[in-house]
């Protein structure tokens, strides 16, 4: 024992690791030999996922593999753990469904785009932190989003996921019965993010409500679609009305992200930049420089957050 450290106080720090482990809310994976990440193209019988990734306390997950690339190349150079121009082996080389990216405590995974692609990936990825063996672990999503009654690059950090009726839920038919799970987030993370934010002092940034949609077009209330049997005065009705609820950008993963999460015990957090105003428009029109620009304002953000966090600010 630790010079100074009592068998009380090691025990406190014992019960407190124990207490911020991963919880899995399914008792039938108890009663597993194996337990087979298919979409991942790992295994625990294939593979020693506490020595793989039992270090990990961040993970960051985003739309395309390009971006969580990206990001892990990033946040390597950020905390010093990674050369000038070094590759990054995917750990999901094995499938193309996702892409996964390993430096230090940071594990970068994309998720596809909407609620279905997300929720395979995080029921994967929960499953594998929790064979893993790992405690005290953040999950961030990093993305881009439409804003409302924002300059386009203002970053959002999610209060709560709302759905297209502005409640803060998500719904889901399981065995033939609508089950509804909550969709708040971690506030106090949120907070912490706010402060990083004001401490890079780049971008403006808000804490406010996300809408989760089901699509791209018609759920978002754009006109630009194949099909828009609305009209220019209701669209706009209704993106008002989003906004007097407090949402202020949309987007089409946090809900069942949220919802994941909280039933995992993990602390999360949904970070996304707003490449327009939907008030003014519903094409995404800005330069591919300017864009790739924005894209990198949640990284920047999140990337300062995890180095704090480090004590490496």
């Amino acid at each position: 024992m630790a010079p100074g450290v009592t068998a009380e106080k090691k025990t406190e720090d014992e019960q407190s690791s124990k207490d911020n482990l991963i919880h899995l809310s399914n008792p039938h994976l108890e009663k597993m030999k194996d337990d087979i990440l298919y979409h991942f193209a790992l295994g625990t019988g294939t593979h020693d996922f506490p020595a793989l990734f039992g270090d990990v306390k961040f993970v960051c997950v985003g739309g395309s593999p390009s971006r969580m690339k990206a990001f892990i190349t990033y946040i390597a150079e950020e905390l010093g753990l990674g050369s000038v121009g070094a590759d990054y082996p995917n750990i999901c080389a094995g499938t193309d469904r996702y892409a996964m990216y390993k430096v230090g405590p940071v594990l970068s995974v994309s998720h596809g785009m909407g609620i279905p692609s997300i929720a395979i990936m995080l029921h994967e990825l929960i499953k594998l932190l929790y064979h893993s063996k790992c405690s005290n672990v953040t999950i961030i999503r990093i993305g881009t989003s439409g804003g409302i009654g924002l300059e386009p690059g203002s970053v959002v950090i999610t209060s709560q996921s709302v759905d297209a009726t502005f409640k803060p839920q998500f719904e889901q038919v399981i065995l033939g019965k609508t089950v509804i799970r909550s969709t708040n987030l971690d506030d106090q993370l949120a907070k912490e993010l706010m402060q990083c934010s004001k401490e890079i002092n780049e971008f403006n940034t808000v804490i406010g409500n996300t809408m989760c949609t089901l699509d791209f077009y018609e759920g978002q209330a754009r006109l630009d679609g194949a099909i828009c049997l609305y009209a220019e005065e209701e669209k706009l009705q209704y993106l008002k009305a989003a906004y007097d609820a407090g949402v202020r950008n949309i987007e089409m993963e946090s809900s069942v992200f949220a919802a994941i999460c909280n039933l995992s015990g993990v602390r999360a957090a949904v970070v996304c930049v707003t490449l327009l105003n939907r008030l003014e428009g519903d094409q995404i029109s800005s330069s591919h420089d300017v864009l790739v620009e924005y894209q990198q304002r949640p990284q920047k953000l999140v990337g300062h957050f995890i180095k704090k966090c480090l004590g490496k600010v």
